[in-house]
């Protein structure tokens, strides 16, 4: 399967660093870029890519609200959104993950990195390092009031599925999950999807952020 990828960032450089890295990769086609948000909204739209790296900080539209204009926009399949950022607990990285961008990715991460992250996330997974997330969310949720009470939906959740929420939370992989509770992949992905309707959210990143505003983790 050939993944369509778009790079969304104001500095030429970093647009045409990772097309070139991206591009050179079998499995990648860079389908085309943008230099600001208002640019990356419309050419989400045109050219309907599987994954799309958006810088935070851009001029006209910055990054999440570009994000969050592509994710309400009803695009069918939704493409994948990796925001960019020069550091791992940058403020506007929280507020993606509730809107339900796939993850975060340093500017400078390794190129491996680069490719990892593509490949993860089209297969639904959320590109979310375990230590960082938890920082990130729990500094986030601390400056936030928890409920009292867990939500009424966390009730229809049974305890196999409560389990594996808790396992998401901590950013880990269907397969890291399945090594935990002794189960198989597919059952894991199971469990994910019904905690993703039960719960309403979109994807994993979603699941992370509730599990951490909620109580559960």
């Amino acid at each position: 399967m050939t993944i369509s990828v778009m790079i969304a960032d104001d500095q030429v450089m970093v647009r045409q660093g990772f097309a070139a890295l991206l591009g050179a990769q079998p499995d990648i086609v860079v389908a085309g870029d943008a230099s600001n948000g208002v640019e990356a909204v419309a050419a989400a739209r045109s050219l309907q890519p599987d994954v799309i790296f958006m810088d935070v900080r851009m001029p006209e539209m910055d990054g999440l609200e570009a994000a969050r204009t592509i994710l309400a926009s009803g695009l069918d399949p939704m493409p994948r959104i990796i925001m960019l950022t020069t550091f791992d607990l940058d403020d506007y990285v929280y507020e993606a993950l509730r809107i339900g961008c796939s993850g975060f990715l340093l500017k400078d991460a390794p190129s491996e990195e680069l490719f990892r992250a593509v490949r993860l996330v089209v297969t639904g997974e959320a590109l979310l390092a375990p230590t960082v997330t938890k920082r990130l969310i729990s500094d986030a949720v601390a400056k936030r009031s928890r409920p009292r009470h867990a939500p009424r939906e966390l009730e229809s959740l049974t305890p196999r599925e409560r389990e594996t929420l808790e396992q998401v939370a901590t950013g880990k992989t269907n397969g890291e999950i399945a090594d935990e509770l002794f189960i198989s992949e597919e059952t894991v992905k199971t469990h994910v999807r019904r905690v993703l309707q039960k719960l309403a959210l979109r994807d994993r990143a979603q699941v992370v952020v509730y599990a951490y505003e909620n109580g559960v983790v």
